[in-house]
């Protein structure tokens, strides 16, 4: 029965009345687009299939000419600004000491604090969700010139919508974050991970897959995961994840590492395929965290449970 009524629409929309202001951001791109939807309504991809691919979206200048504009860009060191300059190939930009020790140690205090004060605990395992919201240090780091890059990334003005931060590696298998975080127009979200300290072969880093972002944008109906108009599907999460891996071995794209420093901060894709290793050795913590960012021309949503993202 649980698992039932955790698939019924009705009781997201139910919760979603209450949330007008946080859901509000979504009505001004139905209406552009014809869409009949409430701000409380349910939302995936299959509400788009009728409409083009960029539907609705002004049209922005090239991606280096965005970047060139921005003093936040001017100051990166030559290797980062060709990094983020070939974002549209490669799918990801790696930042190589963008923050400071200093600037990473007074995060890790902030979390440490804010642990200790039982103001945030672990959600989903290990995860330490939403510490923006409490830590004025944390937001900083990902307001100011970290959101202006992505920003300039995506094309269009954008709103940090989550932050995640981690003692351990994640271990989580690969997977795209479209279809968790999701858009209409497809490609309106990206997110920055920071290394928080050193990472190695043992501690869980992080891998990805260059390029991947090409791939296919797989959604619901590619897992046969749709539901109907009163449920979401009823698939579970591993057989998405079953799915990803057989994309990514039948493109032949090769796994990399990323064996951080920290400071370093690795941005990707909508759709870069990326994942964590395993974390061998417990007694190593992997201190970390990931902010994502949605653009606010897009309309932004969750894909697997039909919901509209809360802003």
């Amino acid at each position: 029965m649980f698992s039932y009524l955790r698939r019924l629409k009705l009781s997201y929309a139910a919760y979603n009345i209450f949330q007008p202001k946080r859901l509000a951001h979504n009505l001004p791109i139905y209406a552009r687009l014809g869409l009949k939807k409430q701000y409380f309504s349910p939302i995936s991809s299959r509400d788009f299939a009728h409409l083009p691919a960029n539907a609705g979206l002004p049209t922005v200048p090239p991606l280096a000419e965005r970047l060139k504009a921005l003093s936040a860009f001017q100051q990166l060191p030559a290797a980062s600004q060709a990094n983020l300059l070939a974002f549209e190939d490669n799918g990801f930009a790696i930042l190589p000491g963008f923050f400071s020790d200093e600037q990473a140690e007074g995060i890790n205090q902030d979390l440490a604090s804010l642990i200790a004060t039982q103001q945030i605990s672990l959600r989903y395992r290990n995860k330490f969700m939403f510490a923006f919201r409490k830590s004025a240090r944390i937001r900083a780091a990902g307001e100011g010139a970290l959101r202006e890059l992505v920003a300039a990334l995506l094309g269009h003005e954008t709103k940090l919508f989550q932050s995640i931060n981690f003692l351990t590696g994640s271990e989580q298998r690969t997977h795209s974050d479209s279809i968790h975080m999701s858009t209409f127009p497809l490609g309106g979200m990206a997110a920055a991970w920071v290394a928080l300290e050193d990472i190695t072969p043992d501690n869980g880093p992080l891998h990805y897959y260059p390029g991947s972002h090409k791939l296919p944008y797989y959604l619901n109906a590619d897992y046969q995961n749709e539901g109907n108009d009163w449920l979401i599907g009823d698939k579970e999460y591993t057989e998405y994840e079953a799915y990803i891996n057989q994309k990514i071995a039948e493109a032949g794209i090769p796994k990399q590492i990323f064996l951080a420093r920290k400071g370093d901060v690795f941005v990707w894709h909508a759709n870069l395929m990326h994942g964590g290793e395993p974390h061998t050795d417990k007694a190593l913590t992997r201190k970390s965290m990931v902010f994502h960012y949605f653009s606010q021309a897009h309309i932004c949503y969750h894909e697997i449970t039909q919901r509209p993202a809360l802003l």
